[in-house]
């Protein structure tokens, strides 16, 4: 047990690895940002201002979008090799266009909403924003990414389960991707609490949402972190 808890922890040679522990890194960063904004006394200790607090969301959406896209990468070149002579060479797809296989279509879902949340955190520290500003670059990127990601998550899901749902507690890919889904939930909770009404200043409810994205956060990084075993491989 011991043995397989060192290779959980460092298995460079797996991409599976690499994504769960980047994941697990845009996700920690979005808990730390989360809970940041929901203790401002914590934040007046740390003597963070407000444009700092959203610093650590951008600077989560980063881990996010290279995961995503190794993710991506991942499901574009999951197919056999080519046919031929060469049977062990196989062509590298950094896309590919696989929409009739769920797994791909999932990722490529993900992707762009990860791309999203860049745009959406990036303008966010953007203080000088109005309600219209705030709706247009803050809030819609921050929903229509949610969308792609709850969509994502449950293709996902359903990919796992082999059907639209089922209780397997007792399979890891299953806690992956229904940790993952609720993560999904949480982000999509938080969009749609925090769009900004005419004449306001921030969402409309901005404590509830926070509770959502911290929420989200959890379920993404125990996801995340639940890849490192799945990424460890029979010797």
């Amino acid at each position: 047990m011991e043995i397989d808890l060192l290779r959980c922890l460092w298995q460079p040679q797996q991409l599976n690895w690499w994504i769960g522990s980047i994941f697990a890194l845009g996700s920690l960063l979005f808990l730390i940002g989360s809970w940041l904004s929901l203790d401002p006394m914590l934040v007046k200790h740390l003597s963070m201002s407000n444009t700092a607090v959203n610093r650590v969301f951008f600077l989560g959406s980063i881990p996010f979008t290279t995961a995503a896209y190794l993710q991506l990468f991942q499901a574009a070149n999951a197919g056999p090799p080519l046919s031929g002579t060469d049977t062990s060479r196989k062509r590298i797809h950094w896309f590919g266009w696989e929409p009739q296989e769920i797994g791909w279509l999932s990722c490529a879902l993900q992707f762009p909403g990860t791309i999203l949340f860049n745009v959406n955190t990036l303008n966010d520290l953007n203080a000088n924003l109005n309600w219209i500003g705030q709706d247009g670059l803050v809030w819609i990127p921050n929903l229509l990414g949610s969308i792609l990601f709850l969509s994502s998550g449950y293709l996902a899901f359903i990919e796992t389960c082999h059907s639209h749902w089922t209780w397997n507690p007792g399979s890891l890919s299953w806690w992956v991707t229904f940790s993952n889904l609720l993560g999904c939930v949480g982000f999509m909770g938080a969009a749609l609490t925090s769009p900004v009404l005419p004449g306001g200043l921030g969402p409309i409810l901005p404590t509830t949402s926070l509770i959502f994205t911290l929420l989200g956060a959890v379920g993404f990084l125990i996801g995340s972190l639940l890849m490192l075993p799945e990424a460890v491989t029979p010797s």
